[in-house]
């Protein structure tokens, strides 16, 4: 009893005889506020205590990745699918011609609902269109030695064409525009008729990913079956003039790499108007890696981009000035972003959550003192007939 006694003496918290305890109103009121408040500020420590923390460095990149990936979703409202390719070139002179990685065409109706299920494009040179077309069952074929329309070569083995597909390849190798296909009899029953007709009747969405040397380079979606002459890259959009290609597209998506938290692609969801036909629309990409290492120790490799766009109108297809089309040109930073998460230690979090009840409950303390003698003052003065 005696050790007890003496314990009795630390208590920092006394308590006082329950007859002599005030409950008012206004202490009421300030109970419940503080209360509300200290809930509030609990469960947003809590919310900050639960979500990691990221450090962020910024080094130069010595690392040495071989491939970027590229993910895309853009509509051309437009333009049909058949008229549209997307190309990629990069410094080191690599070009992909009629890319086929994970790209897909979708043919979408003027409202831009789609048309029918989407379909891989095809990763071929220029013979794609003969692939195609003698697929199709409507193709026309000459049982004999067909005209190629005066682009016949033995040098180049150009004798016979009995398909649309053998003239139209006769005068890309004679470097020649194809002239309007219902005036050559092998094209008359062929899709290509069809292609021309639909040409502007309808719209174009291109997506997918595809994965591109990691170094500087570009991308871009043009009308016109693409292909390279002399190393030189054109696109053959006969029998159209440049100034029927409206170019209003609509970029829905792209990224560099994989998604990571506090990603943001600024270019998402933009829709870029053409006021007129034959328009470049140039967009020109920094694109700055970033290394990202969660807190489970799972390490994640993507890109970081910022974006600068320029149109400009073209006088010809493949002259000084360019061919109208919707360009990326894109280069990487020498620097690299590294972002690490961090969990909170749970010390923290209870310090935080004490300062936060301790501070509530003593500035509550002193609101109540304050309000109660402030009652009891004008009690007083009621009552001596001073108040006012």
């Amino acid at each position: 009893m005696h050790f007890a006694e003496v314990l009795r003496r630390f208590d920092a918290y006394p308590k006082t005889l329950e007859d002599f305890r005030v409950k008012t109103f206004s202490g009421a009121i300030v109970t419940i506020i503080s209360t509300v408040i200290m809930v509030m500020l609990f469960i947003s420590e809590l919310r900050d205590f639960l979500t990691p923390s990221l450090d962020e460095e910024l080094f130069v990149d010595t690392s040495r990745g071989s491939k970027l990936k590229i993910n895309l979703d853009i509509i051309i409202p437009r333009i049909s699918c058949d008229l549209l390719s997307l190309d990629a070139m990069d410094t080191t002179g690599e070009q992909h011609l009629q890319i086929d990685h994970n790209i897909y065409k979708r043919r979408l109706n003027l409202e831009g609902a789609p048309i029918e299920d989407p379909k891989k494009t095809d990763l071929m040179d220029t013979k794609i269109d003969r692939k195609l077309e003698n697929n199709t069952v409507e193709t026309t074929t000459v049982p004999s030695c067909g005209s190629c329309y005066g682009a016949e070569d033995e040098a180049q083995n150009i004798t016979c064409c009995n398909t649309c597909a053998d003239v139209k390849h006769a005068y890309l190798i004679r470097q020649w525009a194809f002239p309007d296909p219902s005036t050559i009899e092998q094209c008359k029953n062929s899709g290509s008729l069809d292609s021309i007709k639909n040409a502007f009747e309808e719209g174009c969405q291109i997506y997918g990913s595809m994965e591109v040397n990691r170094v500087g380079g570009s991308f871009h979606i043009s009308p016109g079956n693409s292909f390279s002459i002399n190393h030189v890259h054109v696109h053959d959009v006969q029998p159209y003039a440049s100034n029927q290609f409206n170019l209003t597209h609509k970029i829905r998506h792209l990224s560099f790499g994989v998604n990571i938290p506090g990603k943001s692609n600024p270019i998402d969801n933009t829709t870029v108007i053409a006021d007129q036909g034959a328009m470049m629309f140039q967009h020109y990409i920094k694109i700055v890696p970033t290394t990202y290492y969660r807190s489970d120790g799972a390490q994640l490799q993507t890109n970081q981009f910022s974006v600068t766009r320029l149109a400009r109108k073209i006088s010809g297809m493949n002259g000084e000035s360019g061919m109208p089309g919707v360009f990326f040109s894109y280069e990487l930073s020498p620097l690299m972003v590294k972002y690490t998460e961090k969990t909170k230690s749970f010390g923290h979090f209870a310090t935080n959550i004490c300062a936060i009840i301790g501070g509530v409950f003593t500035v509550a303390g002193f609101v109540d003192t304050f309000l109660y003698h402030s009652v009891r003052v004008i009690q007083k003065k009621q009552e001596l007939g001073k108040l006012g």
